[in-house]
């Protein structure tokens, strides 16, 4: 990876005359009124809405010419009948500045009714800018950023580190500001860890640091971070609040979701520093890559996250356009900082996204294998380094014993066997269709069956959606004994059984095979057959299987969940077959009856015409497989070499006369088929074909209010592309992520200042878009957007170059003359300092008091919680059992993670459920968030941990209470704070001497017993103490 230095500029001296040269030039350029700067938000604000994007609620103007529009220039100069709503340099015939400054009701625009009229100094910068030519700009967003020259400026009132500071400096001077003094090195030593790693810094790296007067001691220590394990951990947290990333479902019952391989992936790509280009391909479309590495297709969980419904009684269809729908517009959000969902009822009434664009984006996604399935497939499945170890070697055994069995079975002497074994398969031999009588064809839905002269039977359509067939029938005089079933599946409106122009769709859910006794009564009750056992299938083969639909989930499966069995969608059109074979082979007393039990759960999926046969044959003709009918039907000599070897590997598969290598193969693939996967990952994987689907613009939103059919596309005006060919996944992630794109770059740039600074350069960071800020250091968003690109969109570049810019190391004290002046930090005159995250005071408080696990990946963890005894609403207990061991004190990221039930205390600090892509938390101030850090069990235990470290600390009680505050705050004690704990330590002691069984709870309970003869009342007070530290406020910011 290509990796340019970080920029470095040496500081040179300016005289004031010059900034105050620069500061006068800025002024006269201001003089011009600047269309995105000054205008569009006025318009976007009062005038979009009616006379913007949206056709369909614009007003003005005649039907004819498309009504009036403000949004576009054309639009502003259309002739409405001999006038113009704008006449460039005459303001007296803009018809846009007379509606404005109307005097009568009728004619003042914004109309009353709908909110206020324009301010006057909105009024005056529109008459200027007509006066000026009215002249439209691409919105400022949708335009490429290049790269702008560095201001050569500098002071010595500013230290400029690297190009960041010039930007910034340039606009301080601007305002009338100045830079903040650089933060003490204790500070900056906290403020530095905990922005990338989320975890405070030990003790004796703050020492090193402090201590180290050497040149690069910063940029140094910043490498140190940035290379710990902690760091991907860290910035995973942010990443998995955009994927929407939980370990539950989502909805009424939220059942719990297996995903958490998900998380793995993304905190190692942030360790690795996978360039973020790659990391974003891999997650919109890693499955579509040439020969994907299951990594990549783990990648592609992040669109996985979304919610499904399994409550009985709801619409698969309508939930998985739910989830296409949250795809569009979580895919639109995290990259393009652009509000797509505003264009899925309508077309954007702000942005320039037609409502067609927005289901040409949808129909991009709409196309995946995932179809609201409680059993989430497809999945991929995971496994241990060991595991993988273990079934390579299994391979290799198997594949050396094939070799083996192929070179016996393709010796001449085989070749009659084989032959007379292919003339079986295709003629059908050695299987015996049953006749059942007209009584033993029933249906749950009581529909008529027919018996055909074949022995086909053919069930006549209803409405009930879902249906169970049950047939019986005696076998034929000449056997009674039975070694598998076949059943042969017909296209419905077949006359020859073999093909059909067309045939309905269907799904087996399950297939069950009894003995009747032969005194059984015909009017027996379901509930009392049903104690008959089901027989045993050793195994199962089929002419073609769909993809995630097995024929062996028919029988291993659950036959009510309508997404497990087997179906065969892409090949209706032609007979199917099905081949059973008996896990011990069965003989029928006379008078006893097979019964089978077709049973179909998936709504209107139903088969309508199909046969059952028995063998008595040692291994049963296997059925032929789609792929190789058209070889089997060619005479042997035609085949190509190719094809032979298929054929032979088919019949040393099905052999009928197993050898000593077919065992020890069979033994080799069970071994194989117990390693079980470490976890499965729900992943995205594309159907084609006739199982794509198609997309319809759906109006007002709804799935079931059809518009015409869209294509797969792209929003062209934000940024074009090829339109050569139909756009999949693979290509809109390469389209994010083009060079061109004008928002990507700058998007994801503004997410890690805004991480960094608590503020964005561009503060909505949601919203790119005509309704959002301007961006506060324009020239600044765009030199950081082409450096991380340029720099092969190296994350761990940009935040290096952020992190050791003078004006990210500013002291971040404020006087109250430049908090009035800029209270939210918009220029940044000085450092950040905002609450930290949910997750990192918690793991702060773990780390400080030398509790925090520091294992990296692996499940979700419980650690300990407030237990309420409460039960949602449709779902399980929202009490959990504690996790065992260290896994109780894991990071916050890797906490359990329902979305109906998030971890109370982390909520409580603006944890968000994840329910939906989350761009920016919110930061509250309760008084709940005191209590959780207060009586909290993780809380209680740190504080009885800390405790204890103080405790144990050798010297006297004030050198206790200084280790304690240098641990949790990264900085010297002063007398006064020494003092102060002092105080509340002795007088929490004596009143705990006088209440041994209070100072016993606080001192062990949770964390366990005390070390043998040790003081209770001491270890109390110290709890007490380090409790005090663990909730300072200083604990909670970055100074």
């Amino acid at each position: 990876m290509i990796r340019n230095p970080l920029p470095q500029l040496s500081s040179v001296t300016i005289p004031l005359g010059t900034w105050l040269a620069i500061f006068a030039i800025q002024s006269c350029e201001a003089d011009t009124v600047d269309f995105n700067k000054d205008i569009r938000p006025i318009l976007s604000q009062n005038c979009f809405q009616c006379h913007g994007p949206d056709e369909t609620k614009r007003k003005g103007g005649s039907k004819e010419t498309g009504r009036l529009r403000l949004d576009t220039e054309d639009g502003s100069r259309m002739d409405l009948g001999g006038y113009a709503a704008l006449v460039p340099s005459k303001v007296d015939e803009s018809e846009l500045f007379y509606l404005i400054t109307a005097d009568d009701d009728q004619d003042l625009m914004p109309p009353p009714k709908h909110g206020d009229s324009l301010k006057p100094d909105q009024i005056t910068l529109i008459k200027r800018w007509i006066e000026e030519g009215g002249n439209y700009d691409q919105h400022w967003a949708y335009k490429k950023p290049t790269r702008p020259p560095v201001p050569k400026t500098a002071s010595k009132d500013f230290t400029l580190r690297n190009p960041i500071d010039h930007f910034v400096a340039r606009i301080l001077v601007t305002n009338n500001l100045t830079q903040s003094p650089e933060a003490d090195k204790n500070a900056l030593a906290r403020r530095v860890a905990l922005d990338l790693t989320g975890l405070p810094p030990t003790p004796e790296e703050t020492e090193a640091f402090v201590s180290d007067s050497t040149s690069g001691a910063y940029q140094r220590y910043v490498q140190l971070q940035l290379n710990k394990p902690a760091f991907g951990e860290h910035w995973a947290r942010m990443w998995l609040d955009l994927a929407r990333y939980a370990d539950s479902a989502g909805y009424a019952d939220d059942p719990l979701r297996t995903i958490w391989g998900f998380r793995d992936y993304v905190i190692s790509s942030f360790n690795e520093n996978k360039p973020f280009d790659q990391f974003t391909i891999e997650q919109i479309a890693g499955d579509l890559l040439p020969n994907p590495t299951t990594e990549q297709l783990v990648a592609t969980a992040f669109h996985r996250n979304t919610k499904t419904n399994s409550e009985g009684g709801t619409s698969d269809e309508e939930f998985r356009n739910e989830a296409v729908v949250d795809r569009v517009n979580t895919t639109m959000s995290v990259w393009m900082g652009t509000t797509m969902a505003c264009a899925q009822c309508h077309t954007h009434k702000y942005d320039p996204i037609t409502q067609e664009e927005y289901f040409k984006v949808f129909a991009i996604f709409n196309s995946t294998a995932d179809e609201d399935r409680k059993d989430e497939k497809p999945l991929v499945s995971l496994f241990s380094e060991e595991q993988k170890a273990e079934k390579a070697a299994l391979k290799t055994t198997i594949a050396s014993l094939e070799s083996e069995l192929l070179s016996k079975l393709s010796q001449p002497n085989q070749q009659k066997r084989k032959l007379n074994w292919e003339r079986a398969i295709l003629s059908g031999a050695g299987w015996q269709a049953l006749k059942p009588l007209p009584g033993d064809m029933t249906a749950i839905s009581k529909t008529p069956f027919t018996l055909e002269s074949d022995n086909a039977i053919s069930v006549t359509d209803n409405t009930r959606p879902q249906d169970t067939y049950t047939i019986a029938a005696e076998l034929l005089a000449d056997t009674n004994l039975v070694t598998g079933i076949k059943l042969e599946v017909f296209p419905a409106n077949s006359r020859d059984n073999t093909s059909s122009t067309e045939s309905e769709d269907w799904v087996l859910n399950g297939f069950e095979a009894r003995i009747l006794p032969a005194d059984i009564k015909p009017n027996t009750e379901a509930k009392e057959l049903k104690k008959i056992p089901k027989l045993k299938f050793s195994s199962s083969n089929a002419s073609f299987e769909q993809e995630w639909y097995n024929l062996s989930d028919v029988y291993t499966g659950s036959s009510s969940d309508r997404f497990s069995g087997w179906a065969v969608q892409g090949n209706l059109n032609t007979k199917n077959e099905a081949v059973f074979e008996l896990e011990n082979p069965i003989e029928l007393a006379l008078g006893e009856k097979l019964q089978f039990k077709l049973i179909h759960n998936f709504p209107n999926k139903k088969i309508k015409r199909f046969r059952i046969s028995v063998s008595d044959d040692r291994k049963p003709i296997p059925a032929l497989s789609k792929k190789l009918a058209p070889t089997m039907a060619k005479r042997p000599r035609k085949r190509t070499q190719a094809e032979k070897e298929s054929l032979l590997e088919f019949f040393a598969q099905f052999d009928p006369e197993p050898n000593e290598i077919h065992a020890r193969i069979a033994k080799a693939e069970t071994t194989l088929a117990t390693i079980k996967p470490l976890t499965t990952v729900p992943v995205m994987a594309e159907v084609t074909g006739n199982r794509a689907r198609k997309t319809h613009l759906q109006y007002r939103g709804s799935f079931m209010d059809k518009g015409p059919e869209v294509t797969a596309g792209l929003p062209s005006e934000i940024h074009p592309y090829s339109k050569s060919s139909k756009p999949d996944r693979l290509s809109l992630a390469k389209w994010l992520v083009d060079d061109d794109n004008p928002l990507t770059a700058r998007v994801v740039v503004n997410r890690f200042w805004q991480a960094l600074f608590g503020i964005g350069i561009v503060t909505t960071g949601e919203d790119f878009g005509s309704q959002g800020d301007l961006p506060s250091h324009p020239e600044l968003l765009d030199w950081l957007s082409i450096e991380f690109m340029e720099n092969d969109w190296n994350v761990k570049h940009l935040l290096e170059l952020i992190v050791t810019s003078a004006t990210y190391r500013q002291s971040s004290k404020v006087d109250s003359e430049s908090y009035q002046r800029d209270p939210d930090n918009r220029l940044f005159a000085r450092g950040p300092r905002f609450r930290i995250s949910a997750e990192t005071v918690r793991d702060q408080a773990l780390a400080v008091s030398g509790l925090l696990s520091e294992k990296l990946y692996g499940p979700s963890v419980k650690p300990p919680q407030p237990e309420l005894g409460l039960k949602a609403a449709f779902g399980s207990a929202t009490d959990w059992t504690t996790s065992e061991g260290s896994d109780k004190y894991r990071r916050g990221i890797y906490t359990s993670w329902r979305r109906s039930n998030p971890y109370p205390s982390m909520s409580v600090f603006d944890a968000p459920s994840r329910d939906v892509c989350i761009v920016r938390r919110g930061r509250t101030n309760t008084p709940l968030q005191a209590l959780v850090t207060l009586n909290d069990p993780v809380y209680i235990e740190a504080s009885q941990a800390l405790g204890r470290v103080m405790q144990s600390t050798e010297g006297t009680q004030n050198d206790k209470i200084a280790q304690g505050l240098r641990q949790c705050l990264v900085r010297p004690a002063s007398e006064k704070e020494i003092a102060t704990l002092a105080k509340l330590y002795n007088a929490t002691q004596s009143r705990f001497a006088n209440a041994p069984e209070s100072a016993l709870q606080m001192a062990t309970n949770p964390i366990g017993p005390l070390p043998y003869g040790a003081d209770t009342s001491e270890f109390a007070a110290w709890t007490v103490v380090a409790n005090a530290l663990l909730n300072l406020d200083e604990m909670f910011l970055k100074r």
